[in-house]
């Protein structure tokens, strides 16, 4: 089993009146590039946003390391990712007015 990045593009109405092209890379596994895709056009937000392959990459080592994918059952078939937000510029969450706090 392959690890691919999938570069996809969409357009997006509330931007620009979905003037310009936006992008969103989607990591998965799979034996061919052609499987990378298939899986990449079943992710929900691939299909609500009626998204695009633009190009895919088989990632095969980074920074002198092997990338080795092995099936683990507990995971139940999802992807767990990791982020970090190093600028502010990410939009916070919000906080209903039922759920603030009082001080």
């Amino acid at each position: 089993m392959n690890l691919y990045l999938v570069h996809c593009g969409f357009y997006d109405a509330d931007v620009c009146d979905g003037l310009y092209e936006s992008h969103v890379n989607f990591f998965v596994s799979g034996e061919t590039f052609e499987e990378a895709r298939a899986k990449a056009k079943l992710i929900p937000e691939f299909q609500a946003k009626r998204m695009h392959v633009d190009g895919l990459q088989e990632i095969q080592a980074v920074n002198g390391f092997k990338v080795h994918l092995e099936p683990d059952s507990t995971l139940l078939n999802q992807t767990h990712i990791v982020n970090f937000k190093h600028r502010d510029l990410a939009p916070k969450p919000t906080i209903k007015s039922e759920e603030k706090v009082d001080s």
